[in-house]
């Protein structure tokens, strides 16, 4: 049978909507593989709000296997058999456990349909007046296969919150909707300083849940899109997202993870530092491809106080970094440190996906001894 309910999630809730704890990984049926009866199924449309085990949903939901064809189209599933399509106006939601006052990062992967330009509005609301939320365009596409991981976080105001994911959008075909699969929450650790680094997780460990299987990465929107960023002490001072990538699937230079700036110019990091004025610093960085068929002339810029610096990087697409170093004289009692790219780049395998440089293992010191800025 397509469609199935489990039994053994049925046996532990009868509707399914009880909130459990979830710190690092899938939310209960988080990647729908779990659902509606036939009985509660018209065709691919989920009839009953409570269909889906662990979800709630609202408006024109879909249950989707893969391989599924909509007219000449093939509805590709990313992990696993089935994902939900969210219609006009529809919404899927679940309430989770939390702990209150802690940041976390959601994850989810989505792919848009037959519509050019979509959305999604992903909030989160307490058991309180105030709700959590944004807005994030998904009709750019920076994977190979169609699908993107994107990511969002929010701070817990109580200790159990709903997660929504709703389009808003109204399109003439109903259908017409992203589909959603692998839904999960990740509890962020806030980044320290160290002795030999002035910038809070300027080696990118800390970020956004990276599902195991998922080999594109998970993108982290700018911060006109999420007031609270999924990579702890930076923010993403641009209009277009960066991508977090994981060295189990892209060449990284350092540690386990990375940041690849995908979106040209509109791509950018920045941090904000306490400094000395007058005083003398090191910036220092890694700057590389991630291994992923981006190919071509890159720069990355990078600023702080008065300085500036371009990187240049010749990419083969094959992994590879070379390290640089910023010296300036800080202006202020505050620097804002910031790593931006150039150029757009699209990746070599004829898909159309936006890639770019990859930054890594960036440091800022002080230096004893004034020297001349480069």
């Amino acid at each position: 049978m397509i469609y199935r309910a489990t039994v053994l999630l049925a046996l532990l809730c009868a509707t399914c909507q009880i909130a459990i704890s979830v710190t690092d990984g899938l939310l209960p049926n988080g990647n729908f593989e779990y659902g509606p009866k036939a009985s509660q199924m018209k065709g691919t449309v989920v009839t009953s709000k409570t269909a889906i085990p662990f979800w709630e949903i609202a408006g024109f939901v879909e249950y989707i296997k893969s391989g599924h064809t909509q007219g000449d189209m093939l509805l590709v599933v990313p992990e696993g058999a089935f994902a939900v399509r969210l219609g006009n106006k529809a919404l899927i939601k679940q309430k989770v456990k939390v702990i209150k006052g802690v940041f976390y990062s959601i994850t989810f992967s989505a792919a848009r349909t037959c519509a050019q330009s979509q959305r999604l509005n992903v909030s989160v609301s307490p058991n309180s007046e105030k709700h959590d939320w944004g807005m994030l365009p998904i009709q750019t596409t920076y994977s190979s296969n169609g699908w993107d991981s994107y990511s969002w976080a929010f701070q817990a105001d109580a200790d159990e919150v709903e997660i929504s994911l709703h389009n808003p959008d109204l399109e003439e075909d109903p259908a017409c909707g992203p589909l959603i699969d692998s839904v999960a929450l990740k509890l962020l650790t806030p980044p320290k300083r160290t002795r030999v680094n002035m910038l809070k997780n300027g080696n990118f460990e800390e970020g956004p849940y990276v599902f195991p299987n998922a080999s594109w990465g998970v993108l982290v929107p700018p911060q006109i899109e999420d007031d609270h960023s999924p990579l702890p002490g930076w923010t993403i001072e641009s209009l277009k997202a960066v991508k977090y990538i994981d060295s189990k699937h892209f060449s990284v230079p350092e540690g386990k993870r990375a940041v690849e700036l995908v979106a040209g110019s509109e791509s950018a990091i920045a941090q904000v530092v306490k400094t000395i004025k007058d005083k003398m610093y090191a910036l220092t960085f890694a700057v590389g491809d991630a291994n992923n068929t981006c190919e071509g002339s890159m720069i990355v810029e990078a600023f702080a106080g008065k300085g500036s610096l371009k990187v240049p990087y010749e990419s083969k697409g094959t992994g590879g970094f070379k390290r640089a170093r910023l010296l300036f004289k800080a202006v202020s009692e505050r620097t804002t440190v910031v790593l931006q790219s150039t150029f757009y780049t699209m990746a070599g395998d004829n898909s159309g996906s936006l890639c770019g440089p990859v930054v890594d293992d960036v440091r800022l010191v002080s230096i004893r001894k004034k020297s001349r800025i480069i």
